[in-house]
């Protein structure tokens, strides 16, 4: 079996000189793929950012109670606050998904045209 190196379309035998098309075009701008691909990044940055921002809410929350049953002489402040603020941007990313989810269905669906 031979193998050969195509380097130009004429170095091709007559036969198949014919067959070989190549078409190069040229991809447009969808708007639509961009905005869909966008909201589901939103959607599952969001989604892992909730994720993340809940285990460490539930950290400080365990520091937060060794803290309270420790002794009183050691100082250790300050998980009440981190614990807060984690709670608080967990709420914030999960309303961002849940927002991208809505805005990404309503976008994907199919209108009937009369």
């Amino acid at each position: 079996m031979k193998t050969h190196k195509v380097t130009h379309q004429s170095s091709l035998p007559s036969n198949t000189r014919n067959k070989l098309v190549i078409r190069r075009t040229r991809k447009r701008f969808n708007p639509k793929v961009f905005v869909d691909l966008t909201i589901e990044r939103i959607a599952i940055a969001s989604l892992l950012l909730t994720g993340f921002l809940g285990v460490g809410a539930m950290g400080c929350w365990g520091m937060e109670i060794i803290e309270t049953n420790a002794n009183p002489n050691i100082i250790i402040s300050g998980w009440e606050y981190q614990k807060n603020r984690s709670l608080g941007a967990m709420l914030v990313c999960f309303s961002a998904f849940l927002g991208s989810s809505l805005v990404g269905a309503s976008f994907s669906i199919q209108r009937d045209k009369f």
